[in-house]
């Protein structure tokens, strides 16, 4: 393309108004969400334990079905015999085993990012449950419909005098 004619192509964009460039957003008819701001993905406490689970039952099984250790030692077997199949057998055999090593970890770093999630959220429920229950106890103090005037709030219990005899 020719400078002159990208200049005529600018120009001819430029005259015609219904062309409009928009950047880094897509229009909200081609938005999958767009009625909603925040969209509609959830997660709950079981779909997390659901995929850790998952995760978890996947790394089991390949550590006991997944691991072939008498590929790497009839390779090296065929390979002390003279056999040059026996160095792409052990070739093959190091290989797998660096990447199953890599899916189990990748299992494992699943199950375990799952269990911290799941505890993580489980503390702020806790911290929120007793914040929230400390101001309704801190409400109930300052609430004058709790005891009569003149008599202390029961919610505070009851004093214990000293008695000295």
């Amino acid at each position: 393309m020719a400078w002159d004619e990208w200049d005529q192509l600018k120009a001819s964009a430029a005259d015609n108004q219904q062309t409009q460039m928009q950047l880094n957003r897509l229009p909200d008819e081609d938005r999958p969400n767009a009625g909603s701001p925040t969209g509609d993905l959830s997660v709950d406490q079981k779909d997390l334990a659901a995929i850790g689970d998952e995760a978890f039952k996947l790394f089991n099984r390949l550590w006991e079905e997944a691991r072939v250790d008498t590929t790497y030692t009839a390779g090296t077997d065929l390979n002390s015999q003279g056999f040059a199949l026996g160095g792409a057998l052990t070739h093959v055999s190091l290989r797998w085993d660096r990447q199953l090593g890599s899916v189990m970890d990748a299992c494992a770093l699943i199950s375990n990012h799952m269990d911290f999630t799941k505890k993580a959220h489980e503390g702020d429920e806790i911290f929120i449950e007793r914040h929230v229950s400390s101001i309704s106890t801190l409400d109930a103090g300052f609430d004058e419909s709790w005891a009569e005037p003149g008599k202390k709030n029961p919610v505070y219990g009851e004093d214990k005098k000293d008695t000295k005899d």
